[in-house]
């Protein structure tokens, strides 16, 4: 890439803007959304979507209970996989920097078709995403205080189940409430509470690695003995337990979805992709790294139930391990309001074509508010009804965090594999961010990675679909049967009904666009 880096002032930068509304009109749609963020804006974005601290301190436990210290070997794994889908999509970022970026990639690259199933598994699965992460503030609040634990008193078989949809839906109302007052307001509070996730997220690598009491050889054992008795032995306890960072490392495309409001995108989006995710990774692996080395016995099965909570509490003491967990719960909630950010756009971008039911009012943008409302409100509804319907669900969580991070692989795939279709075929140009003459490996391992990791994620094990019993063959089956029904019975009704009505709403097409490609909106 060449040229400065631009200012985090909106002001700033503001002669490039001929240049990014030229590449909204080579997709056919005029420029709508106040370009406002900066540089530190969208990495913002995209760190808070993967949120180490979220992620670290919800999965922790699910780690070290199916594969004990050495699970953390499956962070430099998932980082390796996913760091090359990250560089595919930043070649795609610097040409494309658009709203809903997945779904206006994988239309642009496969077609259509291939562009509204893509678009509807990353939507579907942002809502349930959004259910999911907000579930993590019952992992969180109720080690703060008993108090937040409204709903019995922790020790029934459903109470902390119903306390987590009692948390979660009081924090998605917050995300919905701030992405409806605009895109400023997001910023605002996403940026500052990044700022304190990585200022806590370090200085409790900080206050970890003061108390180490074993070395990393430690991370070589399996302290539990897991593995023992299954077909694939350790292997299989791993594989199982690298779930735990296959749901974290994901969500770095935010900062390109954010890219009709930021400044410079074909810029700063590669780079925020890049950083975002490099950055997670060496927080999030020193964080998981020294709680293993610094936990005060690896044999402790408070490890496997109450995860990284028990290890700040235990290792530095009540106060400072409070005052850590209130930094998680900021992080949760900046997770979620990146995740609601990221599908509000999702859902305007494929509104704009006439994909969704209600496409023009779900398009429409508040000229006060300069942002879309409608959708913020759709989505937070919908995120809240996902946490109803499980209200008394024990397992709610593995289950609903397994099928939302399977659909966005699944998504990711329908960018991936187009692409390299299209490098084979020898049709794919790049922009100013070029993969040169590694694009073609990268973008080969990009599309195997998505797939293995697709197929690990979705295997029918009781240990995520069924973890407690009575033992059902459709709960094992959950993820394909779900996925199934959303993918064949969403791309269904797009067949029969919504693709006749597909085009570039009127009031959002580009002045050149020709007429007949444009729908009238209602």
């Amino acid at each position: 890439m060449t040229g400065s880096v631009p200012s985090d002032s909106a002001g700033e930068g503001a002669d490039d803007g001929p240049h990014e509304d030229g590449a909204l009109a080579e997709l056919g749609y005029k420029p709508e959304l106040k370009r406002t963020l900066g540089n530190f804006h969208t990495f913002a974005a995209g760190i808070s979507y993967i949120s180490i601290l979220t992620g670290t301190f919800q999965l922790f436990y699910f780690g070290v209970s199916h594969g004990g210290p050495a699970y953390w070997w499956s962070w430099p794994m998932v980082f390796a996989g996913q760091l090359m889908v990250a560089l595919c999509f930043c070649e795609l970022a610097c040409r494309y920097p658009v709203a809903g970026s997945v779904y206006n990639w994988a239309k642009k690259l496969g077609g259509p078709h291939v562009g509204w199933l893509g678009g509807w598994m990353m939507l579907t699965a942002s809502m349930v995403s959004l259910a999911a992460v907000a579930l993590a503030y019952q992992v969180t609040l109720p080690q703060i205080s008993s108090w937040f634990q409204f709903v019995g008193n922790g020790t029934g078989k459903t109470d902390a189940a119903a306390n987590a949809v009692l948390l979660g839906s009081v924090l998605i109302a917050f995300t919905t409430l701030v992405n409806a007052f605009g895109v400023k307001l997001m910023a605002r509070i996403n940026s500052a509470g990044v700022a304190i996730e990585l200022i806590a997220a370090i200085v409790l690598i900080l206050l970890l690695a003061a108390h180490i009491t074993r070395g990393p050889v430690s991370t070589l054992t399996n302290t539990f003995g897991l593995g023992s008795g299954q077909g694939l032995g350790y292997f299989g306890a791993f594989l199982t337990a690298s779930l735990a960072s296959a749901y974290v490392m994901y969500g770095f495309d935010t900062a390109s979805s954010l890219g009709e409001e930021s400044v410079d995108p074909t810029r700063n989006a590669p780079k925020a992709i890049l950083r975002a995710l490099i950055a997670s990774f060496l927080i999030g692996g020193l964080i998981l790294l020294f709680a293993l080395l610094a936990t005060p016995d690896l044999h402790d099965k408070r490890l496997s139930l109450d995860g990284l909570q028990y290890v700040v509490l235990a290792t530095l003491g009540p106060t400072i391990g409070q005052l850590v967990l209130w930094c998680v719960v900021i992080a949760i909630t900046v997770c979620d309001l990146a995740v609601h950010t990221a599908a509000i756009r999702l859902m305007f971008a494929m509104a704009r074509d006439t994909n969704l039911p209600a496409s023009a009012r779900l398009a429409r943008i508040n000229p006060r508010f300069q942002t879309p409302v409608l959708p913020a409100v759709v989505i937070g509804l919908v995120g809240i009804a996902i946490l109803l319907i499980n209200v008394n669900q024990p397992q709610i969580f593995s289950v609903i965090t397994s099928i939302a991070i399977i659909m966005i692989y699944l998504a990711y795939l329908m960018v991936t594999l187009p692409m390299l279709v299209q490098r084979v075929r020898g049709r794919w140009t790049t922009g100013g961010f070029s993969l040169g003459r590694f694009g073609l490996p990268v973008n080969v391992v990009a599309v195997l990675w998505g797939l293995a990791m697709s197929i690990n994620l979705a295997w029918p094990r009781a240990a995520v679909y069924n973890a407690t019993g009575p033992q059902h063959w459709y709960l094992r089956w959950g993820a394909f049967l779900f996925i199934g029904i959303v993918a064949l019975g969403g791309f269904a009704y797009y067949w029969f009904v919504q693709r006749h009505r597909t085009g570039v709403l009127a009031s959002h097409a580009a002045e050149d666009t020709d007429s007949g490609d444009a729908a009238t909106a209602p």
